[in-house]
Order: C-alpha cells, then structure tokens, then sequence
C-alpha cells in the first residue's frame, strides 16, 4: 500500500513533505473551531509521539492548517500534560516525548540502563563545555585554554559518542581541524539550542566551574595523559 504512494516524477524522495500534501486535510474547514483545535494537537502529538527524532516546526506545519499557531498548541499540548510521567520538551531544534527526570530510577530498574555518551568524566565535560562555548575550537586551543594538552584519545572519545564533529579549519597556520558540538549534544543535554547554554554565573554558583582552577592550569591533570601515540582523531592537528 505504501508503495502506491509514491511518487512517480523519477525524482525518487521529497524532503518537504509536499508530496504528500493530498494524503491529508490541513486546513480542516468544515470542523467548528474547537474540534478542528482539537484534531490539530491530536496530529501533532502524535507525530512527535511517534518520531524517532526531535519534529521541527516545518514538519508539523504539514499537518495543520495555516491559520494555526504551533506554539500555542504546543502550550495546550503541555498543559494537558501537566502531573504526566512525561512532557513535550523544546530540544535540538524540534520537539520530542521526555520522560520527567524524577522518573529515570524507575525506568533503570525496570528495563536497566546502558552506556549513554552523557556518562562522561570531569575531564570529558569540562572539555565538552569548552567546545559548546567556544567553537569552532582547534585542540591546541583547548590545551592553551587548559594549559595541559588536551589528548587525541578524549577527542576521539567525544566524537565517537557523537558529541562533537570536525569544524571548518583554523585560519592558523597548518590548517589544523577545528571542532563543533552535533545535534546529539542538543539532544544529550536537554537543550533546544545553543543560546540555551547556561552563562558561566551559572555554572560557578553550580560548582561545575572554576575561574581561578582554569587560569591556574590545575584543573585534570589527566589531561597530558596522551599515551604517548597518535592513535586518536584521523585529522587531527
């Protein structure tokens, strides 16, 4: 049934979704106001229910009608949810079902837990931070900033995890890499995007960052613990 579906311009996939525009009434007319409000939240926390992924603005204006305010039924959305075990929370440029945080021991016992790329060390979201903050960001960068060397093994550990990406090069001389965090970063730590970024204030009330520990370069030492090779980021510097 699918198959039938599909487009026959030979032009294979369309990203917009408009070719699927005649598979659905948007605008709704012929519903009075309140049920055809209420058809459009049903339609859009379905999808974002059913995605895999955050559902940006432009996907959900497919299924609603012009006239209709996303955010507001959004806002509707989320105040039906309110005393739910889960919310529809802003992260990584779209929206998406989280559960609330209160509940994460639950569901560990329940269905266990695996390794996630946010159970990093100190060392490893300091760094993290650093490249959130100051990207694009070369890794001699960082060690200036450190004052330790930042080793190719804690680069390639965040980019494995998918945390951070290869950047334009450095305008510096030899054109070293410079770093970028990913949408998996948005996605990992709750944020919608980077403006949402916590100001350094913050992070000092917080206990999470040290002034004085940076600039003295006594803030992990591990730092320097390279393990003598190059085996690490293809690219690097």
């Amino acid at each position: 049934m699918a198959e039938a579906t599909r487009t026959r311009r030979g032009k294979g996939r369309q990203d917009d979704g408009r070719a699927n525009d005649h598979l659905i009434d948007r605008e709704l007319d012929h519903l009075p106001p309140e049920a055809r409000w209420r058809e459009w939240m049903n339609r859009v926390e379905a999808t974002i229910f059913a995605a895999s992924e955050p559902v940006t603005r432009e996907m959900l204006a497919r299924i609603v009608g012009k006239s209709c305010s996303i955010d507001l039924l959004i806002d509707d959305i989320r105040e039906e949810l309110r005393g739910r075990p889960y919310d529809l929370v802003a992260v990584a440029g779209g929206w998406k079902h989280l559960t609330r945080p209160a509940y994460a021991d639950a569901i560990r016992a329940a269905v266990g837990s695996n390794e996630k790329p946010s159970d990093l060390s100190q060392s490893e979201v300091l760094v993290l931070m650093c490249i959130a903050y100051f990207q694009p960001i070369t890794r001699g960068e960082l060690s200036s900033f450190f004052g330790k060397e930042v080793s190719r093994d804690l680069i390639g550990l965040l980019r494995g995890a998918n945390l951070i990406a290869s950047g334009p090069r450095s305008p510096t001389p030899g054109a070293p890499y410079t770093y970028v965090t990913t949408k998996v970063f948005l996605l990992e730590f709750g944020l919608d995007t980077l403006r949402d970024l916590p100001d350094f204030e913050a992070l000092e009330d917080a206990g999470l960052l040290s002034k004085e520990k940076l600039l003295a370069g006594d803030i992990m030492p591990e730092f320097s613990n390279d393990g003598g090779g190059d085996a690490g980021v293809a690219g690097d510097e």
